[in-house]
């Protein structure tokens, strides 16, 4: 990909490693995508996004390490509330 900077082999030396490249329609998206990868993993967040010229929406880069435990919130996930539909 010519928008992107070549992956650093530190990033991805070990299993477990990941770069994350995220692309999306806006800031508010690809930065909340990052923050559900951040509530689950060791994450290295970006601060904000760039902008391609002549290319559409954002992107960011993020850096997970898989090999941490996951946070009991974590593993039991979002929950949601019922809606209830009213005639």
């Amino acid at each position: 990909m010519p928008y992107m900077d070549p992956i650093n082999e530190t990033h991805v030396s070990e299993p477990g490693l990941l770069v994350v490249d995220v692309a999306a329609a806006d800031d508010a998206t690809a930065l909340a995508f990052q923050q559900l990868l951040a509530e689950r993993w060791a994450t290295a967040t970006a601060e904000q996004t760039t902008r391609d010229a002549g290319q559409p929406g954002v992107r960011l880069r993020c850096y997970l390490d898989l090999r941490q435990p996951l946070t009991a919130a974590a593993v039991v996930g979002p929950t949601t509330e019922p809606t209830t539909v009213r005639p």
